[in-house]
C-alpha cells in the first residue's frame, strides 16, 4: 500500500540552524523490526536496543546536537533533536530535557566533533546509515533475520517545534506513543486509512 507523499521539509528553511525539531523515522514497509507492545509498553528486542542505544550516542559524536523525548516504536521511531545555535541557545527558548524529564544544558559533549553547520538531515542521514551498519552485523554475527535491499524509508518526517507549549504537546505525545499503538498512524493495520496522516502533520510547521 503507498499515499502520496508529501514535501517532509519547510521550503527554503535552513535545518541547520538552532532549534528543536520533532523527527518521525519509519523502517522500509512498516515492517516491525524493533520489538512489539505488550500491555502499552515497548518491548524492544536486539535490534531496537541497538537502535535507541545509537540515538542516545548521538550527542556523543557531534557537538552542537542535543536530545529531548524519544521513543523506539515497533516499526518506527520518534524524537526531538535540538541544534544549538552559536550563541548556545534555541528561538524558542526552551529547555532541553533527558529522559527522567530533568532539565539539562547546552554545553558541548566529551568526545563529540564539531559539526560545521551539520543540518538535520545530516544528523538522521547518518544515523540511518549507522543503524543500517550495525543490523547488517547483527545479521552477520547473530543471525538476525536479514532485511530486504533496505531497512529504512526514504527520507523522515519533520516539525519544527517554534514554542514549549508545542514541545510539551510533542513530548506528551511521544511518552504515551506505545500506549496508543492500536490506533497509531503508523501501525500497519491502519496504513493506508485515508482519514489518516503522517503524526508530525498534526503539530503543523
Amino acid at each position: 500500500m503507498t499515499r502520496n507523499r508529501r514535501q517532509n521539509r519547510v521550503s527554503g528553511y535552513d535545518y541547520s540552524q538552532g532549534g528543536y525539531y520533532f523527527v518521525t523515522v519509519c523502517t522500509q514497509d512498516r515492517i516491525e523490526w524493533f520489538g512489539e507492545i505488550k500491555k502499552g509498553e515497548m518491548v524492544l528486542n536486539d535490534i531496537g536496543k541497538m537502535a535507541h542505544q545509537l540515538w542516545n550516542e548521538i550527542p556523543f559524536y557531534y557537538s552542537g546536537i542535543h536530545l529531548d523525548t524519544f521513543v523506539v516504536m515497533p516499526n518506527h521511531i520518534h524524537g526531538i533533536i535540538i541544534i544549538e545555535s552559536s550563541v548556545g541557545t534555541t528561538p524558542c527558548g526552551c529547555p532541553t530535557r533527558n529522559e527522567f524529564g530533568q532539565t539539562q544544558m547546552f554545553g558541548q559533549t566529551r568526545g563529540s566533533v564539531p559539526t560545521d553547520k551539520l543540518s538535520l538531515s545530516d544528523v538522521i542521514s547518518r544515523y540511518k546509515s549507522l543503524v543500517t551498519k550495525k543490523y547488517i552485523d547483527g545479521v552477520r554475527q547473530y543471525n538476525w533475520t536479514a532485511f530486504n535491499k533496505k531497512l529504512w524509508q526514504r527520507s523522515f518526517y519533520d516539525c519544527i517545534i517554534r514554542n514549549e507549549t508545542s514541545l510539551n504537546q510533542i513530548c506528551q505525545y511521544i511518552t504515551n506513543n506505545p500506549r496508543q499503538w492500536d490506533t497509531d498512524i503508523e501501525n500497519i493495520k491502519n496504513y493506508g486509512n485515508k482519514n489518516n496522516d503522517v503524526d508530525v502533520e498534526r503539530f503543523g510547521q
